[in-house]
């Protein structure tokens, strides 16, 4: 972040304190008096016609921070330069403005002093994000508040911050103002704090380190370019400059080291009862200094190091670059988090379409296997049915058998009937013949009987065959009607036999009647039978369409 975005989030709290009203706009006054201010500790000259050159068209009302803004940027910030103000007083100018108008320093529940809240208030300006209004989030909250604990030797405690978020979640959502830090800080909120001058003096340390953007301070030994002797002097690094004092109180400046890209730091061998030695190389000039201990040179060693990498770099401040590289890195995070989101909204797309593919696999399953099982019953209905039609037809084809047996039966019975009956007529015929010519032989007995009264008379002569004719035809009468009584009772035995053939016929033609009847639906077959007929006459088997014959020789022996 340049100079000019952090001298605007200092210059918006001033503004915005002047805005009594919330309404986003300033009297012409007030921005006088805030311009005069500014003017004098960016140590710019003054310049109060410009102002109302500048605002002439406004003379009725107040100003806007949009309408404020060119002004400020062309007579003001486009005139500062780095090094030519303090930048701690410009800041504590603005907290003066701003502190009295929005946070109260009188309360008895603050347990920070004034000086506390200002430099808490200028390393949230560091750490906040670079859009208004400024909010810190919650990732540079808990990085700040771990520089303190570390600063007081502390662990750091991460409840107070959750317990925080989870009371208000828009923290974690959309940031934390400033004043909402400063109160929660200094009602020990957010970080347990068990010794106010403790908490203090880690505070200045931190804000030294990330405000001053100083590297490391510390005693170190130096050694003289003219005199050649060892000296204890205090060490500020700074990312430019290394600054030694006769003493920490920094009253009493001894001497500067200007670091830029072609100073080098080495180690150096102990010597002249030194340990720890290293040196610094620039230019024009080498500083041997002795650290207190091989930990401290290595820390010293490094943090030149660091400095000397930030001056071939162009970068003024450590804690910018360290805030840019975890602004990078939690977009980065953002971005890796967006995209695992997106990737797992996929695969729960994906998830949830196979799921759904699933289902209907299963419901296409389900119908596959009722269809499969439908299909298998009706086989196996079919099977049954073709089994039982097989059964049907072999008792068909047994019940024909039968039949045709009956019928040859019965037709012999009738034959037989029909032959006795003609034996029968015959024999009456011939028993007819026989009664006549007994009769006219009895007759003829009678006339010669008559007249043998009267031959005897005459000739005193008859005829001696007449009675011996009459005993021969009286002989064959009688046989004949013995005759015929045998075959009366043979044709009675033929009848019997006829009509048990006939009743033979008939039982095995109820028998093939049943079995070539449908196998329909009850209700069905009553309704259906009559129009079918014809159909399952012509879809029967041929052996069935044969048995008329029979039927129909039945039925003329009958007549």
């Amino acid at each position: 972040m340049d100079l000019k975005s952090e001298l605007l989030k200092s210059i918006w709290y001033a503004f915005t304190s002047l805005d009594v009203e919330r309404c986003g706009k300033v009297s012409k006054s007030q921005l006088k008096v805030l311009s005069h201010n500014l003017y004098t500790v960016l140590n710019i000259p003054h310049d109060p016609v410009a102002l109302e050159e500048h605002f002439q068209d406004d003379d009725d009302g107040p100003v806007s921070n949009h309408g404020y803004m060119p002004y400020l940027n062309k007579y003001i910030l486009d005139k500062v330069k780095e090094g030519m103000f303090d930048k701690e007083r410009f800041d504590d100018l603005c907290w003066m403005m701003t502190m009295k108008k929005n946070f109260n320093m009188t309360s008895q529940r603050l347990l920070l002093s004034e000086r506390d809240c200002f430099k808490l208030f200028c390393l949230f300006n560091l750490l906040s994000e670079d859009s208004y209004p400024l909010v810190m989030i919650t990732e540079e909250v808990e990085y700040l508040l771990k520089k303190i604990c570390t600063a007081m030797s502390q662990e750091w405690d991460v409840k107070p911050l959750e317990d925080l978020i989870s009371r208000d979640p828009t923290v974690q959502e959309e940031g934390m103002s400033v004043w909402t830090f400063l109160e929660q800080m200094s009602t020990g909120q957010l970080l347990r704090v068990t010794s106010v001058e403790a908490f203090s003096l880690a505070l200045h340390e931190v804000f030294l380190e990330m405000y001053h953007n100083v590297l490391k301070r510390g005693y170190m030994w130096k050694k003289g370019h003219m005199r050649r002797n060892w000296t204890e002097r205090w060490f500020v690094l700074r990312s430019s400059s290394m600054v030694y004092y006769v003493s920490e109180d920094l009253k009493d400046k001894r001497g500067e080291i200007q670091l830029d890209k072609s100073c080098v730091v080495e180690p150096v061998p102990d010597r002249e009862g030194k340990r720890c030695l290293f040196c610094v190389k620039t230019h024009n000039k080498t500083y041997e200094m002795s650290a207190s201990d091989q930990r401290q040179k290595v820390e010293w060693t490094q943090a030149i190091q660091t400095a000397l990498r930030l001056q071939r770099e162009g970068n003024s401040s450590l804690h910018q670059e360290l805030k840019l590289k975890r602004r990078v890195q939690r977009e980065h995070s953002n971005r890796e988090r967006e995209s695992e989101e997106r990737e797992r909204r996929k695969q729960r797309e994906v998830q949830m379409d196979l799921e759904r593919q699933l289902k209907e696999a299963e419901m296409n399953s389900s119908k596959i296997l009722a269809m499969r099982d439908s299909m298998q019953a009706e086989i196996q209905e079919k099977e049954r049915k073709a089994e039982q039609q097989k059964r049907r037809i072999q008792e068909l084809e047994l019940t024909q058998q039968k039949l045709e047996a009956a019928l040859s039966m019965e037709i012999q019975a009738r034959l037989e009937e029909e032959r006795a009956r003609q034996e029968l007529e015959r024999l009456l015929e011939a028993e007819e013949e026989k009664k006549m010519q007994f009769q006219l032989l009895q007759e003829q007995e009678k006339i010669l009987q008559r007249l043998s009264s009267t031959c005897e008379a005459s000739n005193g002569t008859v005829d001696e065959n007449t009675p011996s004719a009459l005993y021969s035809a009286s002989v064959e009468l009688r046989n004949l009607q013995a005759s015929r009584k045998r075959s009366h009772q043979h044709l009675e035995e033929m009848q019997e036999r006829l009509r048990n053939a006939s009743q033979h016929v008939r039982h095995w033609n109820v028998q093939l009647n049943r079995l070539m009847t449908p196998i329909t639906p009850r209700g069905r077959c009553r309704e259906e039978a009559p129009d079918r007929e014809p159909e399952e006459k012509q879809n029967r088997p041929s052996f069935l369409n044969n048995m008329a014959a029979p039927y129909g020789c039945h039925a003329e022996l009958r007549k």
